[in-house]
């Protein structure tokens, strides 16, 4: 019988305030060690924490933008455990009254689209940093990031196995990015994944889970969650039993090991912290936030299907980000670009130039305004295709216009009958064999007769012109 991977996910996104939640100090990335720790961050006798406004907004915008319940009274409380990068010996944080409550996000699969269900999404600051390299064989200590503003979202374990894990965390990263309250930069830890993994046969109950550590990639979550399930496998296969721990994820060996035991609730003493009173926030102040939010992805992706009677498909990935959505319609807006057309160029050309650089949309070279412009002289047959990746490829190496490259490059399609006609029959004069086969009934022979005809012209001569007239002489 075959085996059941049962998945859920918690995220720390780090969310963007210029100070860290319960205090003044700062909270940009990059500054030298230590420098951005203060008295409060780190619980110097005497210093009381205060609570940051926005790190609340943003908690509430996440929550109202899954559909959650926004929680009007909340609880801080103090998670109690002993860590070297931990300064206070506790981490505050909301366990029994967090601030979001349930909620969902949709995520595409095979079979369409899923829905996976949110647990709950809390507040808590971010601990410190251990460093291990450059210190001579000694770990140093940097607590910038201690006291940074975090919202955790625990989803249920509604995922099964790490494609559905990776389609979620890339939705929840796209989601946060678009509503603005975390900018999403992995390698900065802005955004971070621990997997809880599991295995089962189907219709068992949830078998013992194992949480993975060190999930800064959606590649690595990825190869993680697929070695930690067959390790799982094949432990129950050779009749041994899963040990709930924690593991880390070693990419060089793509492995996990142990780390540690995986502690309980009960394990961590939590209790209301007694320097923060409880949150209360009030329905105008929901209200303020909700009437903020942008079009929101879901919406945006049934709004393109409708306005612009694009497929289902091309309006989910033109709405994979909010960067993207945005360019799409620029583009349309500035030129009246076809559509479908645009899409295919969106998601076809300029899809494949950003993932050569690894570039993200936001930075491309060749902007929507341009893009559309050349979209649109395809549409009227001023360039035929091959021209326009040619003013393509040229503007987005040079950076010019690309109504600058056509000039330049003398992009002309030729239009005038005559000259198409002729070469047509020259065409026509060399290929028997493939005249034969399309009068014979075979639809591929005059896809290659075009071919032929578009080869002789460079690429220059009008696609429609050339099918009008190829068929009207094979037609005598």
């Amino acid at each position: 019988m075959a085996w059941e991977i049962v998945v859920g996910i918690e995220t720390h996104a780090q969310l963007l305030t210029r100070s860290k939640i319960f205090s003044a100090a700062a909270s940009a990335f990059g500054a030298l060690p230590n420098t951005q720790a203060s008295a409060v961050d780190i619980a110097l006798p005497g210093t009381l924490p205060m609570l940051n406004r926005a790190a609340v907004e943003h908690a509430i915008r996440f929550g109202l933008a899954v559909g959650a319940t926004i929680n009007r009274r909340s609880i801080f409380a103090r998670k109690n455990y002993f860590y070297p990068d931990l300064p206070k010996g506790y981490q505050i944080s909301q366990y029994e009254s967090p601030i979001v409550q349930g909620g969902s996000v949709r995520i595409a699969v095979d079979a369409g689209e899923k829905t996976i269900r949110l647990t709950r999404a809390h507040l808590e600051e971010d601990a410190g940093k251990s460093l291990h390299e450059d210190f001579r064989g000694m770990s140093g200590i940097d607590l910038n990031r201690a006291g940074t503003p975090l919202l955790e979202i625990v989803s249920e374990p509604d995922l099964r196995g790490a494609k559905e894990a990776i389609a979620y965390a890339r939705a929840l990263h796209a989601l946060v990015i678009w509503i603005g309250i975390c900018d999403g930069n992995m390698q900065e830890g802005s955004f971070r994944c621990d997997a809880n993994v599991s295995v089962r046969r189907p219709g068992e109950p949830l078998g013992t889970r194992c949480e993975l550590k060190n999930l800064n990639s959606f590649r690595f979550m990825e190869r993680a969650i697929e070695f930690e399930a067959r390790r799982q496998i094949e432990l129950l296969e050779d009749g041994g039993r899963i040990e709930q721990e924690t593991r880390l994820y070693d990419p060089e060996r793509d492995e996990t090991r142990s780390m540690r035991t995986k502690e309980e609730a009960h394990d961590y003493r939590y209790f209301p912290d007694p320097d923060l009173l409880p949150l209360v926030v009030t329905e105008e102040q929901i209200s303020v936030i909700r009437d903020s939010l942008p079009e929101l992805p879901e919406a945006r992706r049934a709004r393109f299907e409708r306005e612009y009677a694009l497929p289902a498909y091309d309006a989910r990935a033109l709405t994979a980000s909010r960067a993207a959505a945005d360019y799409y319609e620029a583009m349309i807006k500035a030129s009246g670009a076809d559509a479908k057309l645009a899409a295919n160029w969106q998601l076809g050309e300029l899809a494949a130039a950003l993932n050569r650089e690894e570039r993200d949309i936001a930075h491309s070279r060749v902007p929507p305004e341009a893009l559309g412009w050349i979209v649109q002289q395809v549409s009227e047959g001023a360039l035929t295709g091959k021209m326009a990746k040619q003013a393509f490829d040229a503007s987005w190496s040079t950076g010019e216009a690309p109504q600058l490259v056509v000039e330049k490059l003398g992009l002309k399609p030729i239009t005038d009958a005559g000259a198409i006609d002729k070469l047509v029959d020259e065409v026509l004069a060399a290929n028997a064999k493939q005249i034969a086969d399309y009068r014979a009934g075979k639809e591929k022979a005059f896809n290659a007769l075009v071919g032929q005809v578009m080869k002789a012209s460079k690429g220059k001569a009008n696609p429609a012109q050339v099918n009008e007239i190829l068929r009207r002489k094979l037609a005598r």
